[in-house]
């Protein structure tokens, strides 16, 4: 996005090449155009002026500005403050200085009438930048307090500037322009020069800004972008640089408002009301408020700095203060990106208030702002956020948005208006001030002040809104009313409701009264007019419909005949009606007036056929003037050519004519063009301003004399008036003065017209000439509303940019005059005072009064219906009554005569018929209930979930006998959810923080391998070292060899479960050895223990505390102790309630009985006399709260009783929760006034019962005594049995006692427990405001350590394979070495091919590599690829350029031919070898190459490794601050402890502080544990010592003792080895020869030896007696050849001394080379005796191998049995026994 932008703008720097001139200008040159400081331009030339029409008499102050009403707050920074009391702000083409406290204005004029974009003053105050709007706009310099213009800059855009600003320093301006360019420029102002340029953006930009910290960095915001500039140095010069910013994963959004911060950052809004933080063109973080609210409720669009603090305003109305260090360090903490932050200071100020740009007030270290709020209000704020702030004051109020409705009084200089903000001004524009306002819950949308024919006083006005509610309102000057009591005066003028009709369903747009002002009638955008007879009350009379929405109404002037009223829409038709009569009432159920005779008129387009017919005659002119030229050149040609004919002049003439073009297509716009405004000419006739495609022209109309269908019509204007420069520019409305002689014109572009017209003319013919000024705004500043004053002396205009503008058609004498004066208010009706308030309609769904006109018709059909129901249901009731009195009669005759009841049935469908009707309608019933009763059904089903079945136990009350106690058990909830939660989450907390594992890692080291056996068992093995294999025949063992061998087998296999068992156990004890740095676990908890107890440690308050790791606590724990706690008081609880069961049970155990008791008391008390009847204690009965579980226990009748209490509840008409309530008191009342009334009857029914006894008999003696002692016997029976209850009564009074005593207890337990649950439930809720940050940071740092593992298991399988490859490059170089001592073995003793064939063997040869590939019989088969040797490049280690010559011919010799006189087998075999040698020289390679990988691997694992350990110790680092801050956080949370006074021993200077703010809270038992825990530790100290000491000598003792064991071991493996070497002449494996078993195949061997050995032996004994035989024969030879020798001796003496003297230089020199050539024959032929020697003695070491790996005994080496020695010759004899000599040394050497 940046690359196109950049080309765009490269693009648009080129086109704009007068731009670029300027951009890139010369300095000399600038220079010669400086512009002087004290130069200033002239106001009068610049300002624009109206436009006239050119000769026409019209002046120029036709009109002038008299005052402004409005204020455009919807523009963004439309407000500027000059001086402490001087505000400006835009209005359409003008700027308004406005005087705070006098509340005067002042003008200045856009210069070029196209309207002002863009105001700022300079950071002096000494200037003030006007940009303006239109075609090539400037940017003009007032100087300020004089408002001279000081500098006017040119070209900096195409259109319109939509910001500027100055830089710190005021040196610079930058501004920035609307569509179509938005180019960036900035200027050197005072010189009027631009300094550099380029193209913002390719969409709207809002703002522009220097940043003041960062010299030469601007700013630009706009939609959907924000751009962040910089002014570089190139090699072409200065340049504008743009960085685009991203907004990344951010949603894109409109940034009207952002600030530069000191560091180069800057903090924008953002729609949602959130702030971003933009670094390097990046979002860094976005910030929020706590929870994820955002920082305002709606876009932010301002930002200011101001002492350290940032402040924002937002369209909430809010204006709040952050912290601007904490906003410039803010950072996201996780993937979402948003940071929490919450304001320092806020205000706001009101409801409806939306502020949209802020300044400062120029006073010195003040704190007041000035605020636009774009619901039309400039606000005074406080923003010192102290003790003394004050209150926001709303210095003036506006309008905000378009103006909806205006019109003025006819009687005086009054002026109301309405608009979308749902309120109603009246202004005074003489005096130039609000009179009063009047809101409302719905905007406004049209406004008529009605006629002084009307209303007398002149203070009626009608409004419509947008809900379709026309309020009769009424104005009257409050100080001419009678104070009533409870009403104040305010203001000069009040507006009261009258009356409040909705004769729509939509916005009101139009309103009018009929000339004769007897009805009035409103139109609507939905399509409807509405008549009212006007009088004290409206009335409606009824409407009409139209084609379209209703644009605007007039009615028919008095000089028309007819009084119709001339309807317009939007949508091009107009509708004439007649005026309905207001007499005639309308019956039926609708208002609707459909007898009305209506005239429809649906405009169709002209103007294309205006323009083809302009066209036509355009050319038809054109064509006369060239006919009129041709005749001219054709008599010209005849008088130069007069014999030329006409055929030569017409072919002259044919060269010059043109080919016409085709004419302009008709054309017809869709949708239909809008219709703007309409008014009358004469009866029938009418003019029309449409706009769209159509406009330019005034249409004149007529409605057509055949009506058909309004929505098929296309009817034409039969005549039209073009209207100048109107092509893009509509007439929106129209309206004349009271003379007809001025014709006012409100323009879309907000310009108005003034056309002088003649009274008399409908036509129109005179509306020629126009006075035009720009007022509103160009763009959106249509003028709707327009209109003289009641004499005409002043124009009011309004506009959609919220403007409402007065001009003063008087001089400027007369105008003063006038303004002295007031606008006279109407005085209020008589006894206005005293009237109630009008009924208003607040609800926007109320009913129409067609609605309600149709509802109430439905109403009384509904009634008329039920009557009809009623009638029929008596009927049916009295035909009922007497077929029941025919039944009774029938049942009372006599059975033979009684009629059966199927005969009164007179046709059984009727009642077949019934019975489905009936069947069918319950199921549709049935049907239509089935949701409500599922609905039901669960909602039941949720409540007993949620407040039955989740209730273990309800709250019981049991109450003592006698005493005034009573103890409650607790309302129990399940404890189900409890339980589950704390299963789901006990595990996770027990296994949650960090827990550090000791590995033990204890590798038993295998014995020492001997390199040369393995190098030897491989080069054995390799087949191309191998000579041959044995072969032989398996052969049968004798019995007892086979016994032997099997025992050897078990002797093995026993040995071998030995080294086993003894492996293991080695194993285990290796296992169980610890590692150097192993420590006792015992002294690692001791350590642990003490460096939590022990130190300089913090208290949890202090900044720096770490938190241990077993102190630390998150959200789960702390859920855990929360569940846990929970659990313990439902535990406690529990066990509380069963004691309290317990306890009501006894007492309906005791109950019971003394009810027993009580009637077998009376039992008792019937046989004794009344005046011996002890009183009857008063059966205890059960309280409701006592068996709460009777509540829900009903019978029928008391279900009948219920429905019989509630009828007669409903007939008193109570509300039906009172009734059930009062219907359940009764019940219960009725239950327990039975229950005592049975008691009471029972009590009185047992006192009336008389003692049984015979008063009048006489009683014997006996019988008395009898008596006596059957009354001693009651009376203690009665005495007996009231103790007893006494005793239970008072027992149970008692247990309740105790039992309430304890519970109190256990309720400060359990409120003890409620502070902690409390405090717990604190403390995780701001464990959870840190759970997301910590998990994630405790994510990060699980995933290093799991990485920081993962590279050290990496490293650790690295570390082995580099050393299994270094095993394997020794096994390489070993057998490397092998294959050259095998070699040099093969080679003998002086062989004469050795040096060439020592060439061969290192000769290098480069080789192609080997394919293995699968031949035809599944065998692997080995192919070269190279066809001949020729390709390879042959090197040698000796010289390449010398070749090898043969040691006898002296022939050159081939290295890869087998030279003559040469073994081949010996030669193949070199080049075997060499083959061998090159293949392990490439494995070599390869291996070295790996572990160079490996090398280069484990160095990057290492610094991965440091990275790795680098972010972990960060992390935690991160997490620890957490861990930190949390724990400051729940420092931070109040914990209650409650204390009695004895309790407090924090005394000072012997008193009781007042404040416990520095007091520590301890548990008694913890501080006595505290002092008893130091003398512990002193004795711990003295033993910790004494253990020290003793440990520390055990630890020396040790160190000698390991020092003596190394040494008896090193001298235990030293004399094993030398055992080993002489015994075995090797290093072997004891445990492999101890495992050794017999082989079958190898014991075959040995017997196969043992007979080749015999038959050996025997044939060796042979040949060993020829030998002695043949040692004898040697003997006496050689003593005859020492005999001979001795001659020979001396002859050769003589033969010396002969020699010596003849030559004896020649007889040396020949004796020498002989005796020389004698040696080197002797000395080849024994180098040839110990190469076949070697090759016997290499075969019986490789057979001694081969048996050895077949679990063969080792048997010691044989002596290889040596050659015969050939017979030398005599001569030779003393040579030959010392080669002799040398050949027994040699062959004990080998051996």
């Amino acid at each position: 996005m940046d690359v196109s932008e950049t080309l765009a703008d490269e693009v648009t720097l080129q086109e704009q090449t007068v731009g670029v001139e300027e951009c890139d200008g010369n300095p000399e040159e600038e220079q010669k155009k400086s512009i002087p400081d004290d130069m200033y331009y002239s106001y009068e030339e610049l300002c624009s002026k109206p436009f006239i029409t050119a000769d026409s008499n019209i002046p120029q102050n036709l009109l002038h500005l008299s005052h402004s009403f409005g204020y455009d707050c919807g523009r963004r920074g439309n407000l500027q403050l000059l001086d402490e009391h001087t505000l400006a702000f835009i209005a359409g083409n003008l700027l308004i200085l406005l005087d705070v406290h006098t509340k005067k204005q002042h003008y200045i004029r856009s210069s070029s009438g196209g309207g002002i974009g863009a105001i700022m003053t300079h950071p002096s105050k000494q200037y003030l930048a006007v940009a303006e709007k239109g075609y090539q706009p400037n940017i003009i310099i007032y100087e300020y307090p004089s408002l001279r213009p000081y500098r006017i800059l040119r070209g900096g855009t195409g259109s319109e500037y939509s910001f500027v600003d100055f830089n710190r320093d005021g040196s610079l301006l930058a501004s920035v322009g609307g569509a179509p360019d938005y180019m960036l420029t900035l200027w050197d102002w005072r010189q009027e020069q631009v300094t550099l340029c380029n193209k913002a953006f390719s969409q709207d930009v809002y703002r522009v800004t220097f940043s003041p910290d960062c010299v030469g960095q601007l700013t630009t915001s706009g939609t959907g972008h924000i751009r962040f500039w910089k002014m570089a140095n190139t090699f072409t010069g200065l340049k504008l640089q743009g960085l685009l910013g991203s907004f990344g994963k951010t949603t894109v959004t409109d940034i009207e408002g952002y600030v530069e911060l000191p560091d180069g950052k800057v903090v924008s809004g953002s729609e949602w009301g959130n702030m971003l933080l933009w670094e390097g063109g990046l979002i860094k973080v976005e910030l929020c408020r706590k929870g994820g609210r955002t920082c305002h409720s709606g876009a932010i669009y301002q930002f200011n700095l101001d002492e350290g603090e940032l402040m924002t305003i937002g369209s909430d109305g809010a204006v709040r203060g952050w912290n601007l260090e904490t906003i410039d360090t803010a950072d996201a903490v996780d993937d979402s990106g948003l940071f929490e932050i919450e304001p320092m200071n806020e205000i706001i100020i009101g409801r409806n208030v939306s502020l949209y740009s802020m300044v400062k007030s120029s006073i010195p270290e003040t704190s007041i702002w000035f605020a636009q709020d774009s619901n039309g209000c400039i606000w005074k704020l406080d923003l010192s956020f102290s003790n003394i702030t004050q209150d926001p004051e709303c210095l003036f109020s506006f309008h905000a948005g378009a103006i909806q409705g205006m019109d003025v009084s006819e009687s005086s200089h009054l002026m109301a208006t309405t608009a979308l903000d749902s309120s109603v001004r009246v202004f005074d524009f003489l005096s130039k001030k609000e009179l009063t306002i009047c809101r409302f819950k719905q905007g406004g949308t049209a406004l008529t002040w009605a006629s002084d024919m009307v209303n007398t006083a002149g203070g009626l006005l009608v409004v419509g809104f947008d809900d379709g509610v026309v309020r009769l309102l009424e104005l009257y000057n409050t100080q001419s009313l009678h104070v009533v009591a409870g009403r104040t005066r305010s203001g000069d003028a009040e507006l009261r409701l009258r009356q409040a009709l909705k004769p729509h369903n939509a916005p009101v747009t139009a309103i009018a009264y009929e000339r004769t002002r007897k009805i009035m009638a409103t139109g609507s955008a939905d399509s409807t007019v509405f008549f009212f007879t006007v009088g004290e009350r409206y009335t409606p009379i009824g409407f009409v419909t139209v084609p379209g929405p209703v644009q605007g109404l007039e009615w028919s002037p008095q000089s028309h005949e007819k009084n119709t009223l001339l309807i317009f829409c939007q949508n091009g038709h107009v509708v004439e009606v007649q005026c309905p009569d207001p007499r005639a009432q309308i019956g039926g159920n609708t208002f609707q007036l459909s007898d009305l005779p209506t005239m429809h008129f649906c405009f169709s387009s002209i103007k294309s056929r205006i323009k083809r017919d302009a066209e036509v005659a355009l050319r038809q002119a054109r064509k006369e003037e060239k006919k009129k030229e041709r005749e001219k050149r054709l008599k010209k040609l005849k008088e130069k050519k007069p014999d030329a004919t006409e055929e030569e002049l017409q072919e002259e003439e044919k060269e010059e004519d043109e080919k016409e073009e085709e004419l302009p297509p008709l054309y017809i716009p869709s949708p239909p063009s809008p219709l703007h405004c309409c008014f009358y000419s004469t009866p029938g006739s009418f003019w029309l301003s449409m706009g769209g495609y159509d406009s330019g022209y005034l249409y004149h109309c007529k409605f057509s004399e055949q009506q058909s269908d309004p929505l098929e019509r296309k009817d034409e204007p039969f005549s039209f008036i073009p209207v100048h420069d109107a092509d893009h520019n509509p007439i929106l409305t129209i309206t004349l003065n009271s003379s007809r002689q001025l014709l006012l014109c409100g323009m879309k572009d907000g310009s108005i017209r003034v056309y002088p017209v003649q009274a008399s003319d409908h036509q129109l013919s005179s509306m020629q000439v126009y006075w035009a000024l720009n007022v509103h705004d160009n763009h959106y500043g249509h003028v709707r509303h327009i209109c003289f004053s009641f004499d005409d002396t002043f124009v009011l205009s309004a506009g959609e940019d919220g403007n409402i503008f007065s001009f003063s058609c008087l001089p400027e004498e007369e105008l003063q005059k006038a303004m002295l004066k007031h606008a006279k208010v109407p005085s209020p009706r008589v006894g206005l005072e005293t009237e109630k308030a009008a009924q208003d309609i607040e609800d926007p769904s109320a009913y129409s009064i067609e609605t309600a006109k149709q509802k109430l018709e439905l109403d009384r059909m509904h009634k008329e219906a039920e009557q009809r129901k009623q009638e029929r249901r008596k009927r049916l009731a009295e035909l009922q009554s007497r077929f029941q009195a025919l039944l009774e009669q029938n049942q009372s005759l006599p059975e033979h005569i009684r009629l059966h009841r199927s005969e009164f049935e007179l046709d059984p469908s009727f009642r077949v018929e019934t019975e489905r009707q009936t069947e069918e309608r319950m199921s549709e019933v049935r049907k239509e209930l089935t949701w409500e009763e599922e609905r039901y059904r669960i909602g039941l089903n949720k409540l007993q979930t949620m407040f039955w079945e989740s209730v273990v136990e309800d709250t019981i009350t049991v109450h003592a006998f006698k005493s005034g106690h009573k103890v409650s058990n607790y309302r129990l909830l399940a404890l189900s959810a409890i339980q589950m939660h704390l299963h789901q989450h006990g595990t996770a907390a027990s296994q949650s923080g960090l827990m550090e594992q000791d590995h033990w890692q204890s590798k038993a080291q295998p014995g020492k391998e001997a390199s040369n056996i393995s190098l030897q068992y491989e080069l054995v093995t390799d087949p191309v070292m191998q000579s041959g294999s044995m072969q032989s025949g398996s052969r049968k063992l004798a019995s007892r060899e086979a016994e032997k061998l099997r025992k050897a087998a078990e002797k093995a296999e026993k040995a071998r479960a030995m080294i086993e068992k003894r492996k293991k156990e080695w194993a285990e004890l290796y296992a169980s050895k610890p590692s150097e740095d192993y420590e006792d676990p015992k002294d690692v908890e001791a350590i642990r223990l003490a460096k939590e107890k022990m130190g300089d440690f913090k208290l949890k308050s202090a900044k720096d505390f770490t938190v241990p790791e077993h102190l630390r606590m998150n959200v789960e724990k702390k859920r855990v102790q929360l569940v846990e706690l929970e659990k313990k008081i439902f535990e406690k609880k529990s066990e509380m309630n069963s004691r309290v069961m317990a306890l009501r049970d006894s007492k309906v155990e005791i109950v019971s009985q003394l009810q027993a008791q009580v009637e077998q008391l009376q039992e008792i008390q019937q046989h004794l006399p009344p005046e011996k009847r002890r009183p009857q204690p008063a059966v205890p009965v059960l309280m409701p709260e006592e068996m709460p579980e009777r509540k829900h226990r009903y019978t029928r009748a008391t279900l009948e009783r219920y429905a019989t209490l509630r009828d007669k509840m409903a007939s008193t008409g109570l509300e039906e929760q009172q009734d059930e309530q009062n219907i359940l008191e009764l019940l219960e009342q009725e239950a327990q006034g039975t229950h005592t009334e049975a008691q009471d009857t029972h009590i009185e029914n047992d006192g009336e019962e008389t003692h049984s006894h015979k008063q009048e008999e006489e009683l014997t003696e006996l019988e008395k005594e009898m008596r006596d002692i059957e009354e001693i016997r009651n009376l203690c029976q009665q005495d007996q049995l009231l103790k007893q209850m006494e005793e239970a009564v008072w027992r149970f009074d008692a247990e309740l006692c105790v039992l309430r005593h304890e519970k109190q207890e256990l309720d400060v337990y359990m409120k003890l427990a409620d502070l902690r649950h409390v405090t717990l439930f604190e403390e995780l809720l701001l464990l959870k405001e840190f759970e997301k940050r910590e998990d994630i940071l405790q994510e990060r740092l699980t995933t290093y350590i799991q990485e920081e593992e993962e590279i050290r298991a990496k490293m650790h399988e690295n570390k082995k394979q580099m050393e299994l490859k270094k095993r394997d490059i020794l096994r390489l170089q070993g057998k490397e070495k092998t294959i050259a001592a095998t070699f040099q073995a093969s080679l003998g003793e002086n062989n004469k091919f050795e040096e060439f064939l020592t060439r061969v063997f290192k000769k290098k040869i480069k080789r192609t590599k080997k394919k293995e590939t699968q031949g035809r019989d599944g065998g692997d088969v080995t192919e070269e690829e190279d066809d001949s040797d020729e390709d390879s490049d042959e090197e040698s280690d000796g010289d390449n350029d010398e070749d090898y010559d043969d040691p006898e011919t002296g022939v050159p010799l081939d290295d890869s031919v087998c030279p003559p006189n040469c073994d081949p087998e010996l030669f193949e075999n070199t080049l075997r070898l060499r083959e061998h040698r090159l293949d392990v020289e490439e494995q070599l390679q390869e291996e070295i190459k790996i572990v160079d990988g490996l090398k280069k691997e484990y160095d990057t694992l290492t610094k991965k490794e440091k990275i790795v350990q680098t972010n972990r110790k960060a992390a935690e680092g991160d997490l620890e601050l957490i861990n930190r801050e949390k724990q400051q956080k729940l420092n931070e949370v109040d914990v209650v402890v409650p204390l009695r006074l004895h309790q407090i021993e924090y005394v000072n200077s012997g008193l009781l502080p007042g404040k416990l703010d520095s007091a520590l809270v301890l548990n008694t038992a913890d501080l006595q544990h505290l002092e008893k825990r130091i003398k512990e530790l002193q004795q711990e100290k003295i033993e910790q010592r004494e253990l020290y000491k003793h440990a520390k000598q055990q630890h020396v003792q040790l160190r000698h003792d390991l020092k003596d064991m190394e040494a008896k071991i090193k001298g235990s493996e030293v004399r094993c080895e030398q055992l080993m070497l002489k015994k075995f002449g090797q290093l072997v494996d004891l445990e492999v020869l101890q495992t050794l078993s017999g082989n079958r195949r190898v014991e075959e061997m040995r017997q196969e030896i043992r007979e080749q050995d015999a038959k050996y032996t025997n044939e060796l004994k042979h040949w060993e007696a020829k030998v002695i035989e043949a040692r004898e024969a040697l003997t006496e030879i050689t003593k005859q050849n020492t005999e001979r020798l001795c001659k020979m001796n001396s002859l050769l003496r003589q033969k010396k001394a002969l020699d010596e003297q003849l030559n004896a230089r020649q007889r040396k020199t020949v004796g020498q080379f002989r005796g020389r050539l004698v040696e080197k024959q002797e000395l080849q032929r024994l180098q040839q005796l110990v190469a076949a020697q070697a090759q016997d003695i290499e075969a019986v070491n490789d057979e001694i191998r081969a048996l050895s790996r077949k679990d063969g005994h080792v048997l010691p080496p044989l002596e290889p049995v040596l050659p015969p020695i050939p017979t030398l010759p005599h001569k030779h004899t003393t040579s030959n026994s010392g080669v002799h000599r040398k050949l027994n040394l040699s062959n004990k050497a080998v051996k």
